[in-house]
């Protein structure tokens, strides 16, 4: 970063704390302004870039309508303020605030498109030159343009009437976010999006898979005698697994036993499910 770019950016982050400076004579601001383009003096440019500070506040303040911070806005326009500053040449005898003043413009009007909306209203530069008009236009229009409204907006602003009526919808479109909230009467876009592992087709085949699957286990079960069918449940439907022991107690035989019935039944079932 050269050493004029960490003056200004010292400068930019030191405004919030400072007044503002006094106005500059026209006398005044030349002499600052020849110091900076013939000699480089970043002391001068700092004092020029702190002087037009009511300057930028007064041009942020008349996109106070578009819902930002007006600290952000302000300071948006003093990035426009000091780019202005280092190209100024006091030679061709125009003040700085009406040099500055395009620079100025063209930083807020960047920082309105990138952050009043998620997407984009205003792509080319006719729609950023109508996204502004427009809204100058309806200042006191709180509804809807009328047919006869939006064909005096486009006459006096020479464009559409249809363009007119676009860029008016886009204007009233607003952000919706994208995730699920905690408020179950919110409905997001995320709610809406299709499961590309779930279509109908896919659905069909699983809900006819897992019956026919049923189907078949119901059967295996039905070819087991009760007490296999018994030591199953005991050893891993239940939700305390019933020890070999136990149901060796119950049936009157050995707990070797039982855990052969129990692995016999188990092969049982995976060749009638296999089948």
């Amino acid at each position: 970063m050269s050493e004029y770019a960490l003056s200004l950016q010292k400068t930019a982050g030191s405004l919030e704390v400072q007044k503002y400076p006094p106005i500059l004579t026209p006398e005044e601001e030349y002499s600052l302004a020849i110091e900076l383009y013939d000699n480089g003096d970043l002391s001068a440019a700092r004092k020029l870039v702190l002087a037009h500070m009511r300057f930028v506040a007064f041009i942020a303040h008349g996109y106070k309508g578009y819902g930002l911070e007006q600290a952000d806005l302000i300071q948006e326009g003093m990035i426009g303020l000091m780019k202005a500053v280092k190209r100024f040449d006091p030679y061709k005898k125009v003040r700085l605030s009406s040099f500055a003043v395009y620079w100025i413009r063209a930083e807020i009007h960047e920082y309105v498109f990138k952050n009043w909306k998620i997407v984009k209203i205003a792509t080319t530069k006719a729609q950023r030159k109508l996204f502004f008009k427009l809204k100058q236009a309806k200042a006191h229009i709180y509804t809807s343009l009328t047919n006869d409204q939006a064909e005096e907006i486009a006459s006096d602003l020479g464009v559409r009437k249809q363009d007119v009526i676009e860029m008016e919808s886009r204007l009233q479109l607003n952000d919706v976010a994208f995730e699920v909230h905690d408020d179950e009467d919110t409905y997001t876009p995320e709610q809406y999006l299709a499961d590309p592992k779930q279509t109908p087709e896919q659905l069909l085949l699983s809900d006819r898979s897992r019956e026919d699957l049923q189907h078949r286990l119901y059967q295996a079960l039905s070819s087991l005698d009760e007490r296999s069918i018994d030591i199953l449940q005991s050893r891993y439907l239940k939700e305390e697994k019933t020890t070999l022991h136990t149901l060796a107690d119950k049936y009157g035989v050995s707990a070797e036993r039982v855990r052969q019935l129990e692995n016999k039944a188990i092969k049982k079932l995976k060749e009638r499910l296999e089948e």
